[in-house]
């Protein structure tokens, strides 16, 4: 078997949607399961839609999902360039050809003229005007310099089929296509002609690409087979929607890369769940890393349907992976995310940390999380009234005198000694820890739910304002 050669072609338009990332994925990971090259090319022949800085979002998303490709605008190779508007005059050289073998065709209509071909439902179709001209005739009007396109010159009749390795045999009748533009006025190529052109001389075995490209395949092959070339594997992948009616579309917002992780989602966490929308593992496994990914993928567990993108389970997804981090780099991970809350630069950030990495599912929800601790505001009495704790108003007035006046006496004032000299205390009074331990986080911070409990909020908060917040708690009890 020739060797497997994939390829990811993005147009850049400048952000990296999840549905590309996907396609992106699952073309690497094709490769590298069966000892393959990934390779990255750019296709900016719509300079119209080109955006500045989008190919450095095109190379930025890649690296740090990493999806490391083979070859490239940025990296070489044996087979480049890899950007589409530096092959220009090798695109016009395979059209002239193409033409005369039959393939293609000299179009000079006028705009005005493909305006009048609209029928009375507002289609339009090409209606192979200009096939009839003579390759002297069209040439003699070129030298004479008459605006032109090259037009693909599809049978009027007969049936298209070809196999796919997903949705398998896929017929699709001639009648149903257009002779679509190959070569634009301007003499740049139209995506449906450099693709072919591309993967051809860029020896991709098999192209990978979503399932909108399935009708129009069949133009492609016609070109393959007029050239006498190897038609490629094709391997077309389901859509990935926002719900039942809608694809998921930078419409809609959220859908692409760039905006997730800006709202704290981690590069791994999203590239895993980008692997899950259309692919089932035969393990059944959730949390992979990419070389698990690479000796998991197979075909076999890709769907047919549609998947829907499931915001609560990208969420949780993202949450396993902050919980398996050690605290070092959780810090280095969330620090931006700490920059914009109210704890930084007044608390040990190691410290508020540890209290918060296994309670948010992603950075973004640090700056509301850890707000309480500079946040201490009037509270009703009535949150110390919990039976499964043991705990009263009348409990917390006798408790926290002797909490106060304990926590005065610690020299060392950290979460260990704090615990187990309040403990023993609890012990002394006959009363269970945790009721104690419960009375001084309500009068600690005022709320019925924090993360973390009552002694490590005391060491972040320090022994000076704990007990300022103890005493203010214990005043307004009297």
């Amino acid at each position: 078997m020739e060797k497997v050669r994939t390829r990811f072609a993005p147009s850049p338009t400048g952000f990296m949607h999840l549905g590309g990332l996907r396609t992106a994925l699952y073309a690497y990971l094709y490769a590298k399961h069966n000892g393959g090259d990934f390779i990255l090319r750019i296709e900016d022949t719509d300079r119209e839609r080109f955006v500045e800085g989008a190919l450095e979002v095109i190379y930025s998303s890649l690296i740090n999902s990493g999806l490391k490709y083979d070859e490239g605008p940025d990296v070489g190779g044996d087979y480049g360039p890899y950007t589409q508007s530096e092959r220009k005059e090798m695109y016009m050289q395979y059209a002239k050809k193409l033409i005369d073998l039959g393939g293609a065709y000299y179009c000079f209509c006028t705009k005005e003229r493909l305006e009048s071909l609209t029928d009375e439902n507002g289609n339009r179709k090409y209606d192979k005007h200009c096939l009839k001209i003579s390759k002297e005739e069209a040439e003699e009007r070129i030298k004479n310099g008459e605006p032109f396109v090259i037009r693909q010159n599809i049978p009027e009749k007969g049936v298209s089929s070809y196999e796919d390795l997903i949705f398998g045999t896929i017929e699709v009748d001639y009648a149903d296509l257009e002779d679509n533009i190959l070569i634009k006025s301007d003499g740049m190529p139209t995506y449906n002609f450099a693709n072919v052109i591309d993967d051809h001389l860029m020896k991709i075995s098999h192209v990978i690409r979503g399932t909108e490209y399935l009708s129009s395949t069949p133009k492609y092959n016609l070109m393959y087979d007029a050239f006498g070339w190897e038609r490629p594997v094709y391997i077309h992948l389901p859509t990935i929607m926002k719900d039942a009616t809608r694809k998921l579309s930078k419409r809609y917002g959220d859908a692409n890369f760039d905006d997730f992780i800006n709202k704290g989602y981690l590069e791994e966490a999203i590239i895993n769940y980008v692997a899950l929308l259309g692919w089932c593992p035969k393990n059944n496994a959730e949390k992979m890393t990419i070389p698990e990914m690479i000796e998991l993928f197979d075909l076999s567990g890709i769907s047919k349907s549609p998947s829907i993108f499931d915001d609560v389970k990208l969420r949780w997804l993202n949450g396993e992976y902050l919980k398996a981090m050690d605290n070092e780099e959780f810090v280095k991970r969330a620090e931006p995310f700490f920059k914009n809350s109210s704890v930084y630069g007044k608390y040990d950030i190691g410290k508020v940390a540890k209290l918060i990495k296994n309670r948010i599912e992603i950075l973004s929800d640090i700056p509301e999380k850890v707000a309480f601790l500079t946040e201490f505001n009037d509270f009703d009495n009535a949150l110390y009234e919990n039976n499964k704790q043991k705990s009263s108003v009348e409990v917390a007035k006798t408790l926290l005198p002797t909490i106060i006046e304990t926590l005065n006496g610690i020299d060392n004032f950290t979460n260990d000694v704090i615990f187990a000299t309040l403990s023993e205390k609890a012990n002394e009074l006959g009363v269970k820890s945790k009721t104690l331990f419960y009375v001084m986080r309500i009068a600690l911070t005022g709320l019925e739910v924090t993360p973390g409990g009552a002694t490590e909020i005391a060491d972040i908060l320090g022994k000076e304002d704990t007990i300022s917040r103890l005493t203010k708690s214990l005043n307004k009890l009297n």
